[in-house]
């Protein structure tokens, strides 16, 4: 996905200010299981997800527990850092060979300071985190698995093509067997 669409996606801006924002990003290629951010350490740069798909998790008693995949179009910002200064709680790993655009946190904390339309679209980028965070706590508390499951693949068509089912039982929290169980019913 082209720049440009991600970009106004979240908020459209001025041309002055897109321009500003936009010749700060590099497009860039990494490699399956290359990790964008890991647990513990503050993030350096923020991502766009031009082609590719990402998972977030985090690990327990040596256990990966995944708790969100982004695609085509996403933003990967380390909120931790880039908000609190602190390090991440998660790792972020291309789940495929991926193209993103990555911009220095330094460099996007000078533009937040230095243009109020650029500082809007954070916030907006912010906003929509929230919302999405939010929206996946709550159908984590009341909706069964096999509900998680569909949402899952409404969600992301095909990503039982493309990601372990290891990685997807782990982030609707059952194990491979039921959710070979629930692949079979909901089919």
């Amino acid at each position: 996905m082209d720049i440009t669409i991600i970009i106004n996606n979240i908020y459209p801006l001025p041309h002055p200010s897109f321009d500003r924002l936009v010749q700060l990003v590099d497009e860039t290629d990494y490699p399956k299981h290359f990790h964008l951010f890991r647990e513990n350490v503050k993030g350096r740069k923020a991502y766009f997800l031009k082609k590719g798909l990402v998972r977030a998790y985090s690990t327990e008693d040596g256990k990966d527990v995944t708790f969100w995949f982004g695609k085509d179009g996403d933003i990967i910002f380390p909120m931790q850092t880039l908000f609190a200064g602190l390090s991440e709680y998660a790792s972020v790993e291309l789940l495929e060979d991926s193209v993103l655009y990555e911009l220095d946190l330094p460099r996007l904390e000078e533009l937040y300071a230095s243009d109020i339309h650029i500082a809007n679209w954070g916030r907006r980028y912010a906003e929509r985190a929230c919302i999405e965070a939010e929206k996946l706590f709550i159908s984590r508390q009341y909706k069964d698995s096999a509900d998680k499951y569909r949402q899952l693949i409404a969600d992301f068509p095909g990503i039982t093509l493309r990601v372990p089912l290891g990685i997807i039982a782990s982030f609707l929290g059952i194990s491979q067997a039921n959710l070979s169980r629930i692949r079979a019913k909901v089919r």
